[in-house]
C-alpha cells in the first residue's frame, strides 16, 4: 500500500512525476482531470458511487467514510493494483478524484479512462 494516500488539508495527494496518475487537484494538464460534478443530492451521488464501486469487478474498497473512499482496482491481465480515491466536496457540489498506478511509468491512459467511465456511469445514474 502506498504511503501518503488520503486527505490532507482538504486535498488528495499530488500525482508523482510520471504519466500514470490523474487528479482533480493537479495543476498541470497531463495529470489534471475534472472532478465529478454533482447534480442534485450529494448524499445520493455518494451512495451511487459506492454502489458502483461495490458492483465493479476486481475492485476492493479499502477505506470508506461519509466523505472519502479509497478503492483498489486490479487490472485483469497483469494484475497491477491501482489506487483510486474519491473526496466528496459538498461545498463545491463535486466529487474530487485521484487515480494512480502503483507500478510502472506509463499507464497508457488507463487511469483517465477509468475516471471518465465512472463519471459517465454516475451521470447515466442521474448523479
Amino acid at each position: 500500500m502506498p504511503e501518503g494516500l488520503g486527505v490532507d488539508g482538504g486535498l488528495l495527494a499530488p500525482c508523482p512525476n510520471k504519466p500514470n496518475c490523474v487528479s482533480s487537484f493537479a495543476g498541470d494538464e497531463d495529470h489534471r482531470i475534472e472532478a465529478i460534478a454533482i447534480e442534485g443530492s450529494d448524499e445520493v451521488a455518494w451512495q451511487n458511487l459506492r454502489r458502483l464501486l461495490e458492483g465493479a469487478p476486481r475492485v476492493e474498497i479499502v477505506t470508506s467514510s461519509a466523505t472519502y473512499i479509497h478503492a483498489v482496482y486490479t487490472t485483469p491481465i497483469m494484475r497491477f493494483r491501482d489506487d483510486v480515491e474519491f473526496l466528496l466536496r459538498t461545498d463545491e457540489n463535486e466529487i474530487a478524484v485521484r487515480s494512480a498506478s502503483r507500478v510502472g511509468y506509463s499507464d497508457m491512459g488507463l487511469n483517465r479512462d477509468r475516471i471518465d467511465a465512472i463519471r459517465a456511469a454516475l451521470e447515466a445514474d442521474g448523479a
